[in-house]
């Protein structure tokens, strides 16, 4: 009877222990971006964008970037990024705002949320799979080009992770033809090694147009013409 408990009681807290990432994770929830999504469209209805794009997607980093068109003029950028999404929703809403405009390339910022809302660097580099696999299979000539996730005051507890993601996501594009990884989170950190104060508003995540103009030098060479 002693062993029976002794086995049970072991048991149990083995499950509880090795349980708790799953149950800390907030799962994903793709329809509640549903009205982003068909502001798009409706968008798309009034003006739709020529074939043969450059598609910038992804989470709020994105979003935030609206001075994008207007510092590259002279290429046909179409801003497609969504509040506080994850990789899976840009997988999830893929048809609606990538392949309908059979851009040559797509940037793509996310991960962020992912590690965020509890998930793995592993996870995070299994969404990055099914958004990269997804392109692949639609859009087979087009560039998918993944901007690294980025530090950040707020998150920068949850950055060992994110770094472990971006290594993963890193060695993924460089054996994957038209993958390509950039990094956009070293020129954020000062020489104490930490994210800089000056690239970030109020709430230590999101940035600045400072931040914003770093990531313009950043991509301005692996735009396509």
């Amino acid at each position: 009877m002693t062993r029976q408990f002794s086995f049970a009681a072991a048991l149990l807290l083995f499950l509880s222990v090795f349980s708790l990432p799953a149950l800390a994770q907030k799962p994903d929830n793709p329809a509640a971006w549903e009205k982003e999504i068909q502001a798009f469209e409706k968008s798309d209805s009034a003006n739709m964008p020529a074939p043969g794009g450059i598609v910038f997607t992804g989470s709020s980093s994105i979003r935030g970037w609206r001075n994008l068109p207007q510092e590259f003029p002279d290429y046909p950028i179409i801003m497609r990024g969504f509040g506080g999404s994850r990789i899976g929703d840009a997988t999830y809403y893929f048809d609606r705002i990538v392949k309908k405009y059979q851009p040559k390339q797509v940037f793509f910022y996310s991960g962020d949320n992912d590690v965020a809302s509890g998930k793995t660097a592993e996870m995070t580099f299994e969404q990055f799979k099914g958004f990269a696999k997804k392109m692949k299979k639609e859009l087979p000539r087009a560039e998918l080009v993944y901007l690294s996730i980025k530090p950040s005051i707020s998150r920068w507890n949850l950055y060992p992770t994110m770094q472990e993601a971006n290594k993963k996501i890193k060695r993924y594009a460089f054996w994957h033809r038209k993958v390509k990884f950039v990094d956009v989170g070293t020129a954020m950190l000062g020489t104490d090694g930490k994210p800089k104060p000056e690239l970030y508003i109020g709430d230590g995540l999101h940035m600045t147009p400072a931040g914003y103009a770093i990531w313009n030098e950043i991509i301005k060479p692996h735009l396509k013409k």
